[in-house]
């Protein structure tokens, strides 16, 4: 089987257990997009700037809603040290019901903290109030990754209301509060509870769907390298008149030098980036038009498949710019710039490489011996999910059976990094990358969304694996 093709259905057999686990669902989403509409009203924004006790409150209603199932031996709120540093990272929700009679433990992820809302005036509906409009819901943290959140309480309720509270399988959770923030104290925190976090199987619910109708499984992930970078040419700012066309001003440095990341059709031109060789399922121009909104006339970069860019070869955006507004904007050349680089890595190589690889490029393309200083590096290595497992089997038997088609084995161009992290503490269990969002949630922009008859089905889907998982001795 190639990599990102429909795979076939595990078992001709749906588990005995899904029409009643399907009622149990339908009966349950109200109370689940109620409890959803809740978290989202919380506005907890994990990052530097923004207040933290909106991310305690967020932590404290999660722990509240998995107390509430009844099912677990302890659910606790607790923190982790950031490095080194000794400063404690927002709280997370732990929880855990340990297995019974020789069956599997399933750990649960996903992360309760959102990004910043951005202008509230690019909302059709205020950010941090739930909105259902047609069939969905809109907010922030209504996809990303609240819905995810609900999807593990959800499918704990429905399978417990199937199934009754004296089941075998074992249960962990893990609710992070920084994830959107570089997940900063993960590392430490699986130190921490590595014991109560073991498991055979680790549902990571904060990826995508094929779309609204397909479910997916994410088999691969791009890294990321980002960082600030300064370019400077003066020692303070000058007059453009007395001195522009002799002297070169950093925005003039900034934006040949920033022209050398790509190449003329866009595709990036920095030596050392990798790309890997993947076959990738039909998804054509039109389609990328319409799921990224490309301008009249704007045609799309790169070369290969559409998907092949996406998903296994590197890319560069500048994702921010601190130079002089056009509003205050003074006849003086520039003697900075700064400007916030993000670059995705495709799997296969590391981020510490490629940083490496873009650092030597920038330093050896500073146009007119423009001074360079990099700040603020943040690395993450990209992956590639082993599905070759048991657990996989059943997980696209159990999508199967919840969406009526077969599910596709899928890439996604974004960045989960700290799954890297759960396979060095947890190389022996099977990691299953899915998710609760679709290509029209947009996800970390205005008018994110959750499609709310995907919210079910993904419900139905880890309700159905829970019950396969807990028939496997």
């Amino acid at each position: 089987m190639t990599d990102f093709e429909q795979t076939i259905p595990a078992t001709a057999q749906p588990h005995p257990a899904l029409d009643a686990l399907r009622e149990s669902v339908q009966l349950g989403l109200p109370t689940a997009i109620a409890d959803l509409s809740r978290l989202v009203r919380i506005p907890s924004v994990s990052w530097d700037g923004f207040d933290p006790a909106h991310v305690a409150e967020s932590a404290t209603a999660v722990a509240g809603l998995f107390e509430a199932l009844g099912v677990f031996d302890s659910v606790e709120i607790s923190r982790a040290d950031i490095g080194q540093t000794g400063v404690l990272g927002q709280p997370a929700v732990l929880a855990t019901r340990a297995a019974r009679n020789g069956r599997p433990t399933i750990l649960l992820y996903a992360h309760h903290d959102v990004q910043p809302q951005g202008d509230d005036a690019d909302w059709e509906s205020s950010p941090f109030e739930p909105t259902v409009r047609g069939d969905r819901l809109y907010g922030r943290g209504a996809a990303d990754d609240k819905a995810g959140v609900m999807a593990h309480v959800a499918a704990i309720r429905a399978f417990v209301a199937t199934v009754g509270d004296d089941f075998d399988l074992g249960l962990a959770v893990f609710i992070e509060g920084e994830e959107e923030f570089g997940s900063r104290s993960f590392s430490n925190f699986l130190a921490k509870h590595q014991t109560a976090l073991a498991a055979d199987v680790i549902v990571v619910a904060d990826s995508d769907n094929w779309d609204t109708s397909t479910p997916a499984l994410t088999v691969a992930l791009r890294g990321n390298v980002t960082f600030k970078l300064n370019v400077a040419t003066l020692a303070h700012a000058s007059h453009s008149g007395m001195f522009g066309g002799a002297v070169p001003d950093a925005m003039l440095a900034t934006i040949r030098l920033l022209a050398t990341l790509h190449d003329e059709v866009g595709s990036v031109a920095v030596p050392g980036l990798t790309s890997r060789e993947s076959d990738t399922p039909p998804y054509d121009e039109a389609k990328l038009r319409e799921e990224a909104g490309l301008l009249d006339g704007v045609t799309p970069i790169g070369t290969g498949t559409v998907l092949s860019r996406l998903w296994s070869q590197p890319a560069i955006t500048i994702t921010g710019i601190d130079a002089p507004t056009v509003v205050n904007a003074s006849n003086t050349l520039s003697p900075s710039v700064t400007v916030k680089v993000s670059a995705r890595i495709a799997p296969g190589q590391t981020a510490e490489d490629a940083f490496a690889a873009i650092e030597a490029h920038l330093r050896s393309n500073a146009p007119f011996g423009a001074h360079l200083a990099i700040s603020d590096v943040d690395l993450g290595n990209p992956f590639l999910v082993d599905t070759s497992g048991w657990a996989a089997v059943e997980a696209k038997a159990a999508m199967h059976e919840a969406w009526g088609v077969e599910p596709v084995e899928t890439g996604i161009g974004g960045s989960i990094p700290f799954i890297a992290d759960l396979v060095a503490v947890f190389g022996d269990a099977q990691i299953l990358v899915t998710g609760v969002e679709d290509p029209d949630s947009r996800a970390h922009s205005p008018n994110e969304s959750l499609h709310l008859g995907v919210f079910s089905r993904a419900i139905l889907t880890e309700a159905v694996l829970f019950a396969k998982l807990n028939d496997r001795a």
